[in-house]
């Protein structure tokens, strides 16, 4: 895999991933950004949550779960010294469907944290991580 990360002006940056795809990246204006774009490491978070989802929409679907929606929310912690690195990472799903079985849900979300989920296991090196789920008829 590879990336490009090419610098705009002040603190902004366009990166293109490997797949062809481009984002731009800013900083905060009180390190000289100007607020154009997501923050590298809201990135990351959303790369966790990205990832996280594919994984449990993939398991819930092999389980023959009739999912009509599926997002998560994630909130997060960082250490207050540098490298400001993430400590606490919470991830809530909430899984829309007809007649889903909560258990089947559940292990779905533990299978991506504990086996497939490339970026929550490099987030459980600093991150204390949890999950919890709610399901929604639908």
């Amino acid at each position: 895999m590879k990336a490009r990360v090419k610098w705009l002006d002040h603190m902004s940056f366009v990166g293109e991933s490997d797949s062809g795809h481009s984002i731009v990246m800013d900083a905060s204006p009180e390190v000289g950004g100007r607020n154009l774009g997501v923050r590298p490491m809201e990135m990351l978070l959303l790369g966790l949550g990205g990832c996280s989802s594919i994984d449990v929409l993939m398991i819930l679907q092999k389980s023959r779960q009739q999912v009509t929606d599926c997002h998560v929310e994630l909130s997060a912690e960082r250490a207050s010294t540098d490298p400001k690195v993430f400590t606490k990472a919470h991830l809530h799903f909430v899984v829309t469907g007809k007649g889903l079985n909560p258990e089947k849900v559940e292990r779905a979300i533990n299978l991506s944290a504990e086996k497939y989920c490339s970026a929550s296991s490099m987030f459980s090196k600093t991150a204390e991580m949890s999950y919890d789920f709610e399901i929604i008829e639908g």
